[in-house]
């Protein structure tokens, strides 16, 4: 990987990172479009994890058809242009995460987001999804944007 890919990289990964929550967009199986977010986590090959609740239409969404869009964006208060905010959108698919393995993220997740992870692990209707990323793009603003693939958002050749 060059030295511009590596900047790329972590640049890519570090708007990831600033964001405790991820927008997320699901499809029915009617065919109808849900926008909404969820708090995540990153698990240890840096896919990204979320703890959702089947009353959320986003969650049955995924129960039916296991792929999503997730963004992460640049604040609007930080953007000195609201056409060119830094972007990263990802298009994933999604698996559910049981047994000890989702004991050990969702542990992990209470450490982070506290005492509401514990009450909701509580609740029967909670789902633990992990997103595999397939390829995404990554806009740093206006003319500069590139592909990028997997969980470690490896950046590919300028989007056109």
């Amino acid at each position: 990987m060059t030295k511009e890919h590596q900047q790329l990289q972590q640049s890519a990964r570090a708007l990831r990172d600033r964001c405790k929550s991820v927008l997320l967009a699901t499809v029915s199986p009617e065919g109808v479009p849900e926008a909404s977010y969820a708090p995540y986590i990153l698990d240890d090959d840096e896919a990204i994890c979320i703890y959702v609740s089947e009353l959320a239409a986003h969650t049955r969404h995924l129960l039916a058809n296991p792929r999503a869009s997730l963004m992460f964006i640049q604040p609007e208060a930080e953007a000195r242009n609201l056409f060119a905010r830094e972007r990263l959108v990802l298009q994933c698919r999604a698996e559910e995460v049981r047994g000890n393995e989702a004991d050990s993220l969702l542990a992990r997740m209470e450490s982070l987001f506290g005492e509401t992870v514990t009450l909701l692990r509580s609740l029967p209707d909670f789902h633990l999804f992990r997103f595999q990323v397939e390829e995404g793009s990554y806009v740093r603003g206006f003319g500069q944007a590139w592909k990028v693939r997997g969980n470690r958002l490896d950046p590919l050749q300028p989007r056109t």
